[in-house]
């Protein structure tokens, strides 16, 4: 009797398993190919009032989702760094139906001791095309005068998976957007696991002055929530198991949200999620059954993003 409930029980994960092998590219499931991105170059290069100012970037280009860059202004006359403040920086998305909006960004760039450029960030939510472009809206003080620039660039889809964002209304009504910023390339094992998390600023007042209005594109990076992880597969073969050892993400002092993903084989794996406010109230996500389902695709929560490595 127990041969034969033994047989039966073979076969049984046998069949599952090569339906499910037939179904799936295990070569697409996994991308060796990934490539780490970590050097700052120039993106774009603009001359406007005697100053020549260069937008730089990782890679030297922008991707839909998140985007660290780098701001330098230089005098034309003597290709020497130019003594600016109050650098500003907003990014306008214009839509051919004629609908504008932008992103979540830092507006007013920020200078540290010791660096000859100002930096700040974008996330971009759409990419380039016939219908969608964008445009970046730069203001800067210089000897007493304000200057401002505008120019065109292009963000591209970003090919890499683990750089993957989302963007959702929380049950408080807000608009949000999380993005993931790193590991770039993921290892097998424990991983930190670093996110923006963002909110529209609804404005108050109608538009006023000359476009654009910074009031009316006005994000904010949120303050002490938590976002809570349950990594899964969810593929059919892999039965939607998880891992151990995870640690839910929080703010730490770059103002960015850092936990732990432990990884335990490359493939399709899910980041559900549950966000919480500083009150601890749930504002998107919801729970993850502990099932093992091998053959059925997994479950996930109404707030995650799927990553590949």
């Amino acid at each position: 009797m127990n041969n034969i409930f033994s047989f039966f029980t073979a076969l049984f994960c046998f069949t599952v398993l090569s339906c499910t092998k037939e179904k799936t590219d295990y070569q697409a499931e996994t991308d060796p190919a990934v490539i780490e991105h970590h050097e700052f170059k120039e993106a774009y290069s603009i001359h406007s009032g005697g100053y020549r100012i260069s937008i730089e970037a990782l890679n030297g280009m922008f991707y839909k989702g998140y985007n660290e860059l780098r701001l330098k202004i230089m005098d034309s006359r003597t290709n020497q760094e130019a003594d600016v403040s109050a650098v500003t920086f907003l990014p306008i998305v214009a839509h051919a139906d004629g609908r504008n909006a932008s992103c979540p960004h830092l507006y007013d760039l920020l200078r540290r001791n010791g660096e000859n450029y100002f930096s700040g960030y974008a996330v971009f939510t759409e990419e380039s095309d016939n219908d969608t472009k964008w445009e970046l809206y730069i203001g800067f003080t210089a000897n007493g005068q304000s200057y401002a620039i505008t120019q065109e660039v292009a963000v591209h889809e970003q090919a890499n998976k683990n750089r993957n964002m989302t963007t959702f209304t929380g049950k408080d009504g807000q608009q949000y957007f999380i993005a993931l910023i790193a590991p770039q390339r993921p290892k097998v094992g424990e991983n930190e696991l670093v996110a923006g998390i963002y909110r529209y600023d609804r404005p108050g007042n109608p538009p006023s002055g000359s476009f654009p209005d910074p009031t009316q594109y006005s994000y904010t990076a949120v303050n002490g929530f938590t976002l809570q992880l349950d990594p899964r597969m969810p593929e059919p073969s892999m039965g939607n198991h998880s891992s151990p050892n995870n640690q839910d993400l929080t703010q730490q002092d770059d103002g960015l949200y850092h936990g732990i993903v432990n990884y335990t084989m490359t493939g399709n794996w899910t980041l559900n999620f549950i966000l919480l406010n500083h009150q601890g109230q749930i504002l998107k996500g919801t729970v993850v059954p502990d099932d093992f389902t091998p053959g059925v695709e997994g479950v996930k929560s109404e707030l995650h993003i799927d990553i590949l490595f």
